[in-house]
């Protein structure tokens, strides 16, 4: 096909007539783009914070340079929710996933929306070639998987957690796929998904359309397994460290170690200059696992600050100045229209989420005036089939941690670590965002999150 465009334009020139090949000027204008997901990553698990009993070196290069967010919030405190908006630039019950997708239809609390407009879909329209390594977790059957749904490319897991990283299962089925077909590769899950990673980088070299990359690691979500060389390296170097934290620190060091695999890649490939990266984690660390989320209040499953908050760098070289930090609002939504923003991509759908381009560039950015929702709905006793959610407005933060207790109002500014319950003493502004919370949550209820009945 390249050779026939350049035969065409050869003719059309010699018949002094001007020919531009569309895809291949786009591709000069475009960055590529790679996104790195990781699942359960404390906002505090990376060295960059100064974490002392773990090393990010890789991680902590792309905050060298590029540009690292001190406020970066996950859309939900669990995995599915978080990739719906991610996917969609919308709140994730606006699309049909208020909660975790799951094998059995008796413990699922989601089904995407068939109509839901999706990143690879828009970025494919405009030139880009598409591909998904790793955790797709936002359905296990068409229409709903991720060649469906526009990744011209898919090697990787379509289902929630691992029940072990080696033997790649979730309740005795394989999730693995290489497109449609379905694959059973041997090794850790984290090693397959760095080198289908390199592999598919090295494949896009010498193309010249660009390429997104979404590379969604299952690590460090439980069970905790790194391997056994990773692990005996931490209890060396931390002899003090409990059994439990070594072996996430061994998890995610051993993790830290392929994206650095997959960013040398990248250079070596003359790719990584005009490459627009964003390193982020789904939802806040584990705490049973010993995640740390740093002097925040609760963690992954929570409605606070511990669980929502996660460690975010964005990376361009060509673009942002490298060492740089940003105190800007953000969430995971936002990085839909900011990509599009970036390759130029015109888009007039539905659409919450908000660029925050103008502040990779180092341009004045006004702050967000309008409010921010975060929500999970989850089965079981301790749940019950109901919701919990928060509503954030400037400093002040609404919350429900539990569909069985009463709600909390926060002052962010104030209480950053939430710990100073303000309601009973700001009953205007606890109506004011009562009133928001209601309103996102009919709105939600307006879209289906079971799939239909055949």
């Amino acid at each position: 096909m390249k050779s026939f465009r350049i035969c065409i334009g050869v003719l059309l020139l010699s018949l002094g007539l001007v020919w531009v090949d569309a895809n291949a000027a786009q591709s000069q204008d475009q960055p590529n783009v790679l996104i790195i997901l990781t699942d359960d990553q404390g906002y505090h698990d990376v060295s960059y914070y100064g974490t002392g009993d773990l090393q990010t070196p890789n991680i902590d290069q792309l905050a060298e340079e590029g540009m690292r967010f001190d406020n970066f919030y996950a859309n939900s405190s669990v995995c599915a929710p978080t990739r719906a908006a991610l996917l969609s630039g919308q709140y994730q019950d606006f699309v049909g996933v208020p909660g975790v997708i799951r094998t059995h239809p008796e413990n699922n609390w989601g089904y995407l929306d068939p109509d839901a407009v999706m990143l690879p879909s828009v970025m494919q329209e405009h030139g880009y070639h598409t591909a998904l390594v790793g955790k797709w977790h936002v359905g296990l059957e068409s229409p709903n998987i991720p060649n469906d749904r526009g990744f011209d490319h898919f090697h990787g897991w379509l289902g929630d957690m691992m029940d072990d990283y080696w033997e790649h299962r979730r309740h005795g089925i394989n999730y693995m796929r290489l497109n449609w077909q379905t694959i059973d590769p041997e090794g850790h899950a984290t090693d397959l998904f760095t080198d289908w990673s390199v592999e598919y980088l090295n494949e896009r070299a010498n193309e010249e359309e660009p390429f997104l990359l979404y590379l969604a690691y299952n690590a460090p979500h439980f069970p905790v397994q790194p391997p056994k060389e990773w692990l005996e390296k931490v209890k060396e170097r931390e002899p003090e460290i409990h059994d439990t934290r070594a072996n996430l620190v061994a998890f995610i060091e051993h993790m830290d170690a392929g994206i650095g695999e997959v960013i040398q890649a990248l250079k070596d490939n003359g790719q990584y200059e005009n490459t627009f990266i964003i390193f982020t984690s789904d939802n806040g660390g584990h705490r049973p696992s010993m995640a740390n989320n740093g002097p925040l209040r609760g963690a992954k499953q929570s409605m606070y600050e511990g669980g929502l908050k996660v460690p975010t760098v964005v990376t361009w070289p060509a673009k942002i100045n490298p060492g740089t930090s940003t105190q800007r609002v953000a969430l995971t939504m936002d990085i839909f229209p900011t990509l599009f923003e970036a390759a130029g991509i015109p888009y007039d759908g539905p659409l919450n989420g908000k660029s925050f381009l103008p502040t990779l560039l180092g341009e004045e950015q006004p702050p967000r005036e309008e409010p921010l929702y975060f929500s999970r709905r989850e089965g079981g006793i301790r749940y019950g089939g109901l919701t919990i959610q928060a509503v954030q407005l400037g400093d002040w933060k609404l919350l429900q941690n539990s569909p069985f207790s009463p709600q909390e109002l926060y002052n962010l500014a104030n209480d950053p670590t939430e710990e100073h319950n303000r309601i009973h003493d700001n009953p205007e502004k606890y109506k004011e965002l009562n009133n928001i919370m209601q309103e996102f949550l009919q709105k939600g209820g307006q879209v289906p999150w079971q799939r239909p009945d055949e």
